[in-house]
């Protein structure tokens, strides 16, 4: 092994040996190389190259190197190099989100240091190369200069104008290009003047408690992801309102679980990690990593934005109009003169009323009813008027608000709902049945059964069932316990999380619940009933762990229709075949050439097949967190209406960041597995 270092370029460099992402001279097959600030940590420097890790890849042996590292090396072995076990390239995986951070945060310095002394974050340094480096610029503009005919050197001030256009098309190509595999929110995006209107995404590693009243008191957490999913990590999808975690007001959707109570979520599949959210303890603490957004560049912060910010635009969604404040104290212990509350039939925080004379009432922008979405670039979605009123106290002398306002005919609308009992379905949620064909993740599959028997009419099937296309996933009908009472247990095929298609011939995969319902007991009352279901099935690892979790939260003796609480996991949806799934529409808008803010994960990849799109991360402060509809673990089958079937992600992602002002994305989303 043999250690390669970068090293400032020499004089003489030409724009043909240069690399146009690292700045270095290396050979196309070799790695990438960067001078780095500091001494970089041993856990992060690859055991081949002896250099910090480049696209980091996991072996099941626990081992972690960069990936042309490990495919050249696995291209002549069949060996891990560190413990010599049999290893093959297939069975690797990228690393943890976590990882790829603290490698894309390590600092570098530009390469030509005799003509640039900068220093950034490695995951800048390509965007800095192509916008900002004098030196880059020089050698890319002597290359094009000595592309031209030499009459061109002889025109004027005409030729100048032309070479000022033709250096512009590169370098939106390459900031395209820049993006790590995957996101679609790099951390560095191009104005059109050539300005960096974002310089970094900022995530923290937080460590928070939860402590319990009783021991197995539920967390209010809904979870996506695992070891055995494509998303990986464990990540927060959504926080139960009134929940612990809810009053709490720490975490917030989208944050990556890490650890809890110092085990690892890092590398176990969804069920194991479920179990360990769900052992019995009064404190729970919680190691996260929290997506903070974009950090502004100070220019663009010293001047307020003159377009709007970017609005929710489906008018069946109830969303309105995001509005942006900023109120000035004449001193940090001004008061503002605003009521907070919380309702009781939606989250977050809400203003009440402003009191006559003061500051917020003066400025007259705010308004009662107001839902507070940020403060101060903290997120407040999910937060609660004494989370707010902290935020407030402790600012300086300016205070941002981000707040949505609904229209005057909504609220009436939602004052009316909210005597009932209960919230109608949201129009368009889930507005169709999807066409898009695919198949489901790696590892994930389904089975269909058929079980036929004769009866006495009088004798029940002995089954509980929910979902219905009522309900706010718009699941399938589904099994949720199959009772010792009843023939279909004696029979012993249909099992407790079956998806119901059909009985007797009669479809049952459009239905409501109480539709389904009416159907099931008209039909049991023959002498012969023939019962159609599917039976989702994971790999043999996330199976057993998914069969023992029904087995402790089955207790079908004595159990009636209406106090059956069985709720399958969040991977129990996703080996369903796409005809079963429900898909609805999302348009997303923004004024300018800032990110859309969520990251994707999956494609074609060569070792893997196809694998489909899931969102993994969602920015705040950016169009899809404010939208509030895209939900980390939601599947993206179509953009703008054309299939996201074959694509990978080199040609997703630039897709994506064509779409100007607005694009439309249609997504599956399952409920994640609540904790």
């Amino acid at each position: 092994m043999t250690e390669r270092k970068a090293s400032p370029l020499e004089d003489g460099v030409t724009w043909a040996r240069v690399c146009k992402e690292c700045g270095q001279c290396h050979e196309g097959q070799d790695s990438h190389l960067y001078e780095y600030q500091d001494e970089v940590d041993d856990e992060l420097v690859c055991h081949i190259c002896l250099q910090p890790l480049l696209q980091p890849m996991d072996t099941p042996c626990g081992h972690t190197y960069c990936y042309q590292c490990l495919s050249n090396f696995l291209h002549d072995q069949n060996f891990c190099p560190v413990d010599r076990q049999r290893l093959q390239l297939q069975l690797c995986r990228s690393s943890s989100l976590l990882v790829r951070n603290l490698l894309d945060k390590l600092f570098v310095l530009c390469p030509f240091r005799s003509e640039c002394q900068q220093n950034m974050q490695r995951c800048e340094l390509q965007p800095h190369l192509h916008n900002r480096c004098p030196a880059f610029k020089r050698l890319r503009e002597e290359a094009e200069r000595k592309k031209r005919p030499y009459w061109n050197e002889l025109k004027g001030s005409k030729s100048d104008g032309d070479l000022t256009d033709t250096k512009s098309t590169p370098s939106i190509t390459c900031t395209a290009q820049t993006s790590e595999t995957g996101l679609v929110n790099p951390a560095f995006e191009e104005g059109e003047d050539d300005t960096p209107l974002r310089s970094s995404l900022v995530a923290e590693a937080t460590v928070v408690e939860l402590f319990r009243e009783e021991p197995e008191e539920k967390l209010g957490l809904c979870i996506v992801g695992g070891k055995d999913t494509p998303l990986g990590n464990i990540v927060i999808q959504e926080i139960v309102r009134d929940s612990l975690a809810g009053r709490d007001g720490k975490l917030a959707p989208g944050d990556h679980i890490l650890e809890v109570n110092d085990v690892s979520l890092a590398s176990i599949p969804h069920s194991r990690a479920i179990a360990v959210l769900q052992e019995s303890c009064s404190r729970l603490r919680l190691t996260v990593m929290q997506e903070k957004g974009f950090k502004s560049n100070p220019e663009h912060l010293a001047q307020p934005s003159a377009s709007p910010p970017p609005q929710p635009s489906n008018p069946n969604q109830n969303h309105g109009t995001v509005i942006q404040v900023t109120l000035v104290k004449r001193d940090r212990s001004e008061p503002l003169g605003i009521k907070l509350i919380r309702k009781s039939e939606e989250p977050g925080v809400f203003i009440l009323d402003l009191l006559p004379g003061g500051l917020a009432a003066k400025d007259g922008k705010l308004r009662n009813n107001d839902k507070v979405l940020a403060i101060n670039g903290q997120d407040l979605r999910h937060g609660t008027p004494e989370s707010a009123a902290q935020i407030i106290q402790g600012s300086e002398m300016r205070v941002n608000f981000v707040v949505m306002r609904l229209p005057d005919h909504s609220e009436e609308e939602g004052e009316g709902q909210s005597r009932g009992a209960r919230k109608a379905p949201e129009p368009q949620y889930f507005n169709r049945c999807s066409t898009y064909m695919k198949d489901p993740p790696g590892g994930f599959f389904s089975q269909e059964k058929t079980v036929s028997l004769k009866k006495e009419p009088r004798h029940s099937l002995g089954i509980t069932i929910a979902g219905g296309r009522d309900c706010h996933s718009r699941l399938p009908v589904y099994i949720t316990s199959v009772q010792p009472v009843g023939c279909l247990h004696r029979d012993g095929t249909i099992k407790t999380g079956d998806v119901l298609l059909s009985i007797n011939g009669i479809d049952l995969t459009q239905l409501t619940y109480n539709e389904a319902v009416t159907v099931l007991k008209a039909q049991a009352a023959q002498n012969t009933v023939t019962l159609r279901v599917i039976q989702t099935f994971a790999d043999k690892e996330e199976q057993n762990g998914e069969s023992s979790s029904r087995e402790d939260m089955d207790t079908p003796e004595g159990l009636k229709e209406d106090d059956v609480n069985w709720v399958p996991l969040w991977t129990h949806w996703l080996g369903l075949p796409s005809y079963m799934h429900w898909c609805r529409d999302i348009m997303l808008m923004k004024t300018n050439s800032e990110s859309w803010g969520f990251s994707i994960i999956g494609g074609y990849e060569e070792s893997r097949g196809q694998q489909p799109f899931f969102i993994k991360t969602i920015v705040p402060g950016t169009p899809a967190h404010f939208d509030g509809r895209l939900k980390c673990g939601d599947e993206i089958v179509a953009v703008n209406g054309v299939t996201t079937v074959g694509m990978n992600n080199s040609s997703l992602i630039p897709m994506l960041k064509l779409q100007k002002n607005k694009v439309t994305l249609t997504v599956v989303s399952w409920p994640g597995s609540l904790v």
